[in-house]
């Protein structure tokens, strides 16, 4: 018997190997008016690695980039160093930045200059040695240019890829670890369910720092696409890529959806009678957009994930025989969550006490999951991930239904999660830099609607007897402490609803604040 002959780990950096082999002198990447191929891509990639490696010594390195290449090219480079991958969301505060930074034990970080300002002021914050800085541009270039080309590749394709924060219901973010198996196999789902191909252009709307990209920088690189990046969703430019570069498939909240469709720039839509695959997370998008969409040459589809689950675990898989029903019905079905992609176990929509709940569509229980599209836990913290997964199953926090023919509907979720423009915000993350200002009393944060993003925080406040506050002085305490995008867009002075037992009635506002409004859910 010849083991070695029939197994080799899975990594999905192997990927760029594959096609820069097959596919080596075709165009991989789009950035402006730069032009890579993927056997640029490939030299690039192991150049990085190369340079990264006696810098970061196996420890994790970090990237603060938008959508450029430079980010593209961390998730091929820093794992082929022998490190994990940190990539950071671009919109948080620097006391967030520092955390993570000191958490993930970063040893070095790559940073677009556009984020000096903020990388300074991070750095300033730091408790203990600050990382080795490369700033994209000309150091990054240099560190390339002097690098010999290097590809490491794991002996276990469940050790550790990357390392992807997320707030989820507490004020800290946590460290979810992806292992290169997981990844490897989700870019393949990836492929398969969105129909990536050679001919391929995908726009890079999606944050690469949510999730890894739900894993495309490796699936579009599977399928020897060409990725076309994009450091800020513009709808101007969006439609101007779309027509100019061919684009084929693209990703993004409900929110990106909605600034395509009533764009200026949308005019008569995709050119010819080429449709363009959206794949979008979030709140299900709204019938009026679906067929907005629809109009304009875009094929959505609604995908159910979190950051737990290297993106998207459920797709709405479309049926051939859904293709007669009216617009409506077709809109009802493509707002739900769906069934598990490829890769996965069969979802379950659990009970209490972990029992199964009856596929009626009506008798509601939290969605478990399970598969290899499952994070190895979270970075030192043992005791979140038993509690996370406590009979093997991981417990999402949301609440659903399932449907005789087997696909599962949101019904509810974690109610202290709000989830803006496909950003997770923490409500006890900012009732607690509320509570930090001298006049505030009590404080209670809530999801509210929002035409733009789905939904919005909302503050409402009690002020100490005697003490005063304005609206835009509460915001601005928030700003000055938490990513811009978690102060809240409305604050409400009075008196809290509360129980005999004096805990506050969060359902009250709740309800107040979404009479009449279809709660939107992910």
């Amino acid at each position: 018997m010849q083991p070695d002959l029939s197994f080799e780990p899975l990594t999905p950096v192997s990927y760029l190997d594959r096609a820069a082999a097959a596919h080596g002198d075709r165009v991989a990447v789009v950035d402006g008016d730069l032009r890579l191929t993927y056997r640029q891509l490939h030299d690039r990639c192991r150049r990085l690695a190369g340079g990264l490696a006696p810098l970061a010594e196996g420890r994790p390195v970090a990237f603060l980039a938008p959508n450029t290449h430079v980010l593209l090219e961390s998730n091929f480079g820093v794992p082929w160093a022998g490190s994990p991958l940190v990539a950071i969301n671009t919109r948080l505060s620097a006391g967030e930045v520092a955390y993570i930074l000191e958490h993930s034990r970063a040893a070095v970080l790559v940073h677009d200059p556009v984020f000096d300002p903020l990388v300074d002021d991070a750095f300033s914050r730091l408790s203990g040695t600050a990382p080795a800085r490369v700033r994209a541009g000309e150091e990054y270039e240099s560190l390339l240019a002097g690098a010999d080309p290097l590809a490491r590749t794991p002996d276990d394709e469940r050790s550790l890829l990357s390392i992807n924060y997320t707030s989820g219901t507490t004020g800290r973010p946590k460290g979810v670890m992806y292992h290169h198996r997981g990844a490897y196999l989700q870019a393949l789902a990836m492929v398969g369910h969105t129909g990536l191909s050679p001919s391929t252009v995908h726009l890079w709307t999606l944050p690469m720092f949510h999730c890894n990209g739900w894993c495309f920088p490796w699936a579009v690189t599977a399928a020897a696409g060409t990725h076309v990046c994009l450091e800020k969703v513009d709808p101007a430019r969006v439609w101007q890529l779309v027509r100019e570069e061919g684009v084929t498939h693209l990703n993004g909240a409900p929110t990106v959806l909605s600034m395509l469709a009533y764009a200026d720039e949308a005019g008569d839509g995709v050119p010819g009678d080429r449709v363009v695959k959206v794949a979008t997370g979030g709140a299900p998008p709204s019938p009026a957009i679906l067929r907005r969409m629809a109009e304009l040459g875009f094929d959505v589809t609604h995908l159910y994930g979190l950051t737990e689950t290297f993106g998207p675990a459920m797709i709405c898989d479309w049926r051939p025989e859904w293709n007669g029903l009216d617009g409506g019905e077709q809109a009802r079905l493509k707002a739900r969550q769906g069934v598990g992609n490829m890769i996965s176990c069969a979802i379950r929509v659990v009970d209490e006490n972990g029992g199964d709940q009856p596929a009626d569509g009506s008798s509601v229980g939290q969605i478990a999951l399970r598969g290899n599209n499952v994070m190895l836990g979270y970075l030192d913290d043992p005791e979140a991930t038993a509690a996370a997964a406590p009979d093997g199953w991981f417990r999402t926090g949301d609440l659903g239904v399932m449907h005789p023919d087997g696909y599962v509907e949101l019904r509810d979720r974690s109610k202290d999660v709000i989830i803006s423009g496909g950003e997770n915000i923490a409500s006890v993350e900012v009732e607690q830099a509320i509570a930090e200002h001298p006049a505030v009393l009590e404080v209670a944060v809530i999801a509210v609607p929002d035409d733009r993003w789905g939904e919005v925080p909302a503050a409402y406040v009690t002020l100490h007897a005697g003490a005063s506050a304005t609206e835009e002085e509460i915001v601005e305490h928030v700003r000055d402490r938490l990513a811009r995008f978690k102060a809240p867009k409305t604050v409400v002075f009075g008196e809290l609803p509360k129980t005999s037992t004096g805990k506050i009635q969060k359902f009250v506002l709740r309800d107040k604040a979404w009479a009449g409004v279809e709660r939107r859910i992910r």
